[in-house]
């Protein structure tokens, strides 16, 4: 009996495996190793290959960091980035990748490339994927290509898993924010595919997930609570919400008054916040122009800034750091230099608004019932996130993962970085089915971004099959 039925199994199964073999010999024949980087001093510490592989009408751009510990022991993974539509380079810069800008003493032109020293490609091989179709570098050769839904990315990925020297390593899928929802659905079409019989089997081990998207309506109704807890809205307003809207705050019967001018004097107190980490400041969004002199251009689009970045008496914001990047990416030297075919993106975007808001198709309400389907199998499971982080709250995804009646391995406790309480664990089972949960102390969403150094930590081990 197939995991997944219907078209999602189609997609999933038969269509990975065979894509895989194209993409084996693809992957051969396109990738192209980079040897250094604008901006980077030098020949570059690890080994790194970009290319495309083609499904369909899709020409997906993805880049390949080999692990620079033991490459043909340490595990592969695949790192699908959030949005949907935001790029691989937001991952290989600010999530778990082996370079970072230099953000503290920029002064114009094009930015300054440092090594990661807390890069997960320390001890695992890495593919960063521009996907679904219309992120980063990736482009369609036809209009109705760009055309894409959660289901039908999810499909875009599955070929892009392995590699001929790769075939024996252990194999995880990793992901961040939006695609968590894509994760477990992913996990279990490759299942599914090594259960058919179909080649090459894929030595699938787990999945881990950022600030994972899971569920839409159980993440927005948690924002309120989540508010409260970290002292955003007061007792009293928080009461007379919880009880005019009886716990709901999702789609609220336009007939209840009063619930909806509780809400109302909640967006007034929630607003002016960074909901994506409440320690941050909430700043103006920035769209990237790259064509202006960079100085000129990050102050049009800030009402705040002054260089150089990161002093004392300086205002900062994290789009700062996203801006650098969109002026990096969209360097046409640096487009040569990774091999990116020309003419085939008019700009680049960190994160593509317009394939958000226009040609993405929001397929997949809620991925829970996928991760009940992964506890009849001896899967891996790590979900990390931010306890400062209103855009998926972590209170959802512990009331998602109460819901799967798991037996406590490993109570709720604190676990530690350098002597330091760096977050807060617990870990469930079933039958071999692990799911270790842990918070991030201070972060907010993506905690890679926030945390680097516990994140690392936190990933080595798990990877590696030690307890956190």
């Amino acid at each position: 009996m197939p995991l997944i039925s219907g078209r999602y199994s189609i997609l999933s199964s038969a269509c990975f495996h065979l894509l895989l073999l194209s993409f084996v010999s693809e992957y051969a024949e396109s990738g192209r190793m980079v040897k250094t980087l604008p901006g980077f001093s030098g020949v570059l510490p690890f080994k790194l290959e970009t290319g495309y592989v083609t499904v369909n009408e899709s020409e997906l751009f993805y880049l390949f960091v080999e692990s620079q510990g033991k490459p043909k022991q340490d595990p592969l993974l695949v790192y699908l980035i959030g949005g949907p539509g935001c790029s691989a380079l937001n991952g290989f810069f600010f999530q778990t990748g082996p370079l970072v800008l230099n953000t503290s003493d920029y002064s114009g032109g094009l930015p300054q490339l440092f090594y990661n020293e807390y890069t997960w490609t320390k001890t695992s091989s890495i593919i960063f994927l521009d996907a679904p179709v219309g992120s980063g570098y990736s482009y369609a050769t036809s209009s109705q290509g760009y055309y894409t839904s959660d289901t039908e990315s999810m499909a875009q990925t599955h070929w892009l898993a392995d590699h001929q020297e790769y075939v024996e390593n252990q194999f995880f899928i990793a992901s961040d924010s939006y695609s968590g929802v894509i994760t477990p659905i992913l996990a279990l079409a490759l299942i599914d595919g090594n259960e058919a019989g179909l080649q090459p089997t894929i030595n699938l081990q787990g999945i881990l997930s950022g600030s994972p998207h899971t569920n839409s309506s159980l993440e927005a109704n948690s924002k309120i609570p989540l508010a409260y807890s970290l002292a955003l809205i007061s007792r009293s307003l928080y009461e007379s919400a919880k009880n005019s809207c009886n716990e709901n705050y999702v789609d609220v019967d336009s007939s209840n008054a009063e619930c909806l001018e509780d809400l109302e004097e909640i967006d007034e107190c929630i607003d002016p916040i960074n909901d994506e980490n409440i320690l941050d400041p909430k700043c103006a969004a920035l769209s990237p122009k790259p064509e202006q002199q960079a100085r000129r251009s990050l102050m049009a689009h800030s009402r705040n800034l002054r260089l150089p970045f990161f002093k004392t008496q300086d205002y900062w914001c994290r789009n700062f750091e996203y801006k650098l990047l969109d002026i990096w990416a969209n360097d046409k030297i640096v487009q040569d230099a990774l091999h990116v075919r020309r003419g085939t993106i008019k700009q680049w975007y960190r994160c593509n608004i317009s394939l958000q808001e226009n040609t993405y198709t929001y397929n997949i309400e809620s991925a829970v019932d996928y991760y009940k389907n992964l506890t009849s199998f001896g899967t891996q499971v790590l979900l990390y996130s931010g306890d400062h982080d209103l855009v998926v709250p972590y209170i959802s995804t512990l009331e998602w993962i109460e819901s799967l009646n798991l037996k406590e391995d490993y109570p709720w406790r604190p676990w530690f970085v350098h002597g330091q309480v760096a977050g807060y664990t617990l870990r469930n089972e079933y039958n071999g089915f692990r799911l270790t949960f842990t918070t991030l102390k201070g972060a907010g969403h993506s905690p890679t971004q926030y945390k680097p150094l516990e994140c690392y930590n936190m990933f080595e081990r798990w990877i590696h099959y030690y307890p956190l």
